[in-house]
């Protein structure tokens, strides 16, 4: 799992069937103190996070699984909405 920033939302109006119905959202992958760490990539959304929020995702395989028995053709999803996120 890694942790992400929401940055906006992606809307196509032609796409794969298995995506119909399902949001997807620009992430910013973040440290655990906020900072941005790597590219923005788009992530299918399971939990109904916005724009804003810090979320975390999966990538690989696992990206399909929250959407089960459906599989959409994805390899980044959003999994949960973080809190709070307490460092040392």
């Amino acid at each position: 799992m890694q942790l992400a920033k929401v940055l906006g939302e992606v809307v196509a109006t032609i796409k794969d069937a298995n995506l119909t119905g399902l949001k997807l959202l620009v992430l910013q992958p973040v440290t655990p103190a906020g900072d941005p760490a790597g590219r923005t990539l788009v992530a299918v959304d399971s939990v109904g996070a916005g724009v804003g929020e810090n979320v975390f995702f999966v990538r690989g395989r696992e990206a399909s699984f929250p959407f089960h028995p459906a599989e959409p053709p994805a390899d980044a999803a959003v999994i949960g909405i973080v809190d709070r996120c307490d460092t040392e």
